[in-house]
């Protein structure tokens, strides 16, 4: 699609890659109801999808989840999800972990976009109608020295300086016509 926006982690400095797995989304694929938000006339589930990474890079101190919408009429895009500090041995995130704090096994939520601590899922209500959301798992060679007030854009700032490794899971979403 010609207008959409490029994904901002081409231009960032290459990392070596891992596998970023889910039983609920698929790379490519379109994301099912009950991970879309629920206000603005959508009635998804609003539950952050199963996440399933392996094969992060030597010296992996911790792991940085994002969801990125690039596709959003911003200029910078729209942050819906941000964990912060997971700790090296966790590598999955079952469904909902994006709920609170309390869902997460270690780590935890800066506000989204939405000015809500934890997951919010897809709302393109704006053209592009069909959006992209980039799940991003960040392996770090230290946990980020920041708190849960910060943007995502601090976030970002820091895992500039702190990634070791990037796992990609790019999945899509289109309201339906009514």
């Amino acid at each position: 699609m010609a207008d959409r926006a490029p994904n901002p982690y081409d231009y960032l400095p290459q990392k070596p890659s891992f596998e970023l797995t889910s039983d609920d989304i698929t790379h490519g694929g379109t994301m099912p109801e009950a991970h879309v938000f629920n206000g603005f006339g959508l009635t998804g589930g609003n539950a952050s999808p199963h996440l399933r990474w392996s094969g992060a890079p030597e010296g992996t101190a911790g792991y940085v989840v994002t969801v990125l919408d690039p596709d959003a009429p911003t200029g910078s895009g729209f942050w819906h999800w941000t964990v912060v500090n997971l700790p090296a041995d966790v590598t999955e995130l079952p469904r909902d972990a994006g709920a609170g704090d309390d869902a997460l096994p270690g780590g935890f939520h800066v506000p989204s976009d939405y000015g809500a601590r934890g997951y919010g899922g897809p709302a393109p209500l704006a053209a592009p109608k069909r959006h992209r959301y980039i799940f991003t798992v960040h392996a770090v060679d230290e946990l980020l020295d920041v708190d849960a007030n910060v943007t995502p854009a601090v976030v970002g700032f820091n895992l500039f300086f702190h990634t070791l490794g990037r796992a990609q899971l790019i999945a899509e979403y289109e309201v339906p016509e009514s």
